[in-house]
């Protein structure tokens, strides 16, 4: 067949470069691959229309760079999905024995995205059509081609055991961000079944500084991952060509200076934050920073909370496979207070977690993290407290810390926060605002008192919801942030019950004068 014959040429080639079109022609030299996919494919434009897929300016800059390893952090509609749907089609019907998987957040999107892989098979030449691509199945959002033993399939990250038992030579998943809570688990699976010489992309919008994607973003360097950043502008559509700008803000200035903004897109700009508001720096994204913090609302400083990670130190001491670290040893003449966040224990689930700080300035010198039943909890913390003079234990006495405050008990530990009559600190409704707002205070005005990394990690990903509580974002924790926050509130009411001691001995110092014979001279 001479169009399957043609298709495995190419097949061999698509990395390619196509000869020169000529001076009459001055456009962006194209692959192979990129020649079959303007050729070849159509899609529905904006205006509704079917026209052949022209590569726009993030289409061409992810060709020009992509490596086998991808994470796309992109503005809203600049066409990737449909530029990574092409490329894997193409390499789908040109290389035998394919198997491409794109990977959407809902079942809405899988259907959108198996629409624009259908579309492009049904605008194939016909001889195509009834030759080497001849389909054997198309449902269930599949696409089989018998003759090329090539497979093509749009799926949802709602499955966990996605991947399991498949080769896949392509792998793309679609707004990463947004995948449900155990898309770590699934991302796993997909990836197990992607062989190193196969392709995987990685692409999202931005959803707030945690999750998946945001640990993905972060860790490129390291894993070996190649970025690609779009910002909105890269899409020649937002633009007011007929509106006037007589005065650009001082921000607008140094964008429109920066990226070579006209004064339609600065229009652009002003509406849609006009309209968006806050929304419009994570679904039209300016910079690889701002659109991941301004997507969530913390309840901490982010600025200080970047300001303190930058200078974040690696501890003195580290031992017990990470679980515990040292940054500032214990100090003559120096006191301290130990945080404790107890956990049930189990190997899933939230961790316990205790934070050692010095009394007098709140440093963080310490830090216990793992999975720790209630008696092992208080034999570390014991020995913790121990370590640092004899430390005060704040223990939390909600829920598992009871038990622990029980096992310190019996074992004779005296130097334990107290509550009028009671042990440990009790995390309330009334109380958790005050003392996330007491530590939230001292994050942003000493961001040099907090050199852990694990604990700043939870400060980015502490998160308002919208019903007004606080807390983890969704797939993160905040046992750190708990355990420092309760040994933050247990440091507060010791300043303050000095201070009362303070005044109480001041009220009395005229009687205590008067009785020596002293008296105020008027």
């Amino acid at each position: 067949m001479e169009d399957l014959d043609l298709l495995l040429r190419c097949g061999e080639a698509l990395d390619c470069e196509m000869p020169a079109r000529g001076e009459e022609h001055p456009r962006l030299r194209l692959t192979v691959r990129d020649f079959l996919i303007e050729s070849l494919l159509k899609v529905r434009s904006k205006t509704r229309g079917l026209v052949p897929l022209r590569r726009n300016r993030a289409q061409q800059e992810y060709s020009r760079r992509c490596s086998r390893r991808n994470l796309v952090l992109k503005a809203r509609q600049l066409g990737i999905t449909t530029y990574i749907a092409a490329r894997f089609f193409i390499q789908t019907i040109t290389q035998p024995g394919t198997l491409s998987v794109q990977v959407a957040h809902t079942q809405e999107s899988a259907e959108e995205i198996f629409r624009i892989v259908h579309r492009f098979w049904e605008n194939l030449p016909e001889g195509m059509q009834h030759g080497a691509l001849l389909r054997s199945r198309a449902n269930i959002r599949q696409i089989a081609f018998p003759r090329l033993d090539s497979e093509y399939r749009v799926a949802t990250a709602a499955d966990p055991n996605a991947g399991r038992g498949m080769t896949i030579h392509h792998l793309h998943g679609s707004e990463v961000a947004r995948w449900p809570r155990d898309g770590a688990e699934t991302l796993a699976s997909l990836r197990s079944a992607v062989p190193r010489p196969g392709e995987v992309v990685l692409e999202s919008t931005p959803n707030g500084a945690s999750g998946i994607f945001y640990e993905e973003w972060q860790r490129a360097e390291e894993t070996g991952h190649t970025q690609h950043f779009f910002p909105w502008w890269y899409e020649d559509l937002y633009t007011l060509e007929d509106a006037r700008v007589e005065v650009l803000t001082l921000e607008e200035q140094e964008l429109a200076t920066k990226f070579g903004l006209r004064p339609g897109q600065i229009a652009w700009r002003r509406e849609n934050r006009a309209q968006l508001h806050g929304l419009a720096a994570q679904e039209f994204a300016e910079d690889a920073v701002s659109c991941f913090l301004a997507s969530g609302e913390s309840v901490f400083d982010l600025p200080a909370i970047e300001q303190a990670l930058a200078h974040a130190v690696a501890p003195l001491q580290c031992s017990d496979n990470g679980r515990w670290l040292v940054w500032f040893p214990p100090q003559p003449g120096k006191q301290y207070i130990v945080g404790v966040d107890p956990a049930g224990g189990g190997a899933t689930g939230d961790y316990s977690c205790a934070q050692v700080i010095e009394q007098q300035s709140g440093l963080q010198c310490a830090e216990l993290h793992g999975h720790f039943p209630p008696q092992e909890l208080a034999t570390r913390v014991m020995a913790l407290a121990e370590l640092y003079h004899h430390g005060l234990l704040a223990v939390e006495r909600n829920n598992h810390g009871h038990a622990v405050l029980a096992h310190l008990r019996m074992r004779g530990w005296q130097n334990i926060f107290r509550e009028g009559e009671q042990d440990g600190w009790l995390t309330s409704a009334i109380s958790r605002p005050a003392m996330l707002e007491n530590l939230a205070a001292a994050l942003s005005t000493s961001p040099e008192l907090f050199p852990g990394a694990r604990f700043l990690s939870e400060c980015r990903t502490f998160v308002r919801n919208a019903d007004g509580s606080s807390g983890a974002a969704y797939g993160t924790h905040d046992d750190c942030v708990m355990a420092m926050a309760i040994a933050w509130a247990a440091r507060q009411k010791l300043g303050h019950a000095a201070a009362r001691t303070q005044t109480m001995e001041l009220a009395s110092l005229p009687s205590q004068l008067s009785e020596l014979g002293i008296r105020n001279q008027k």
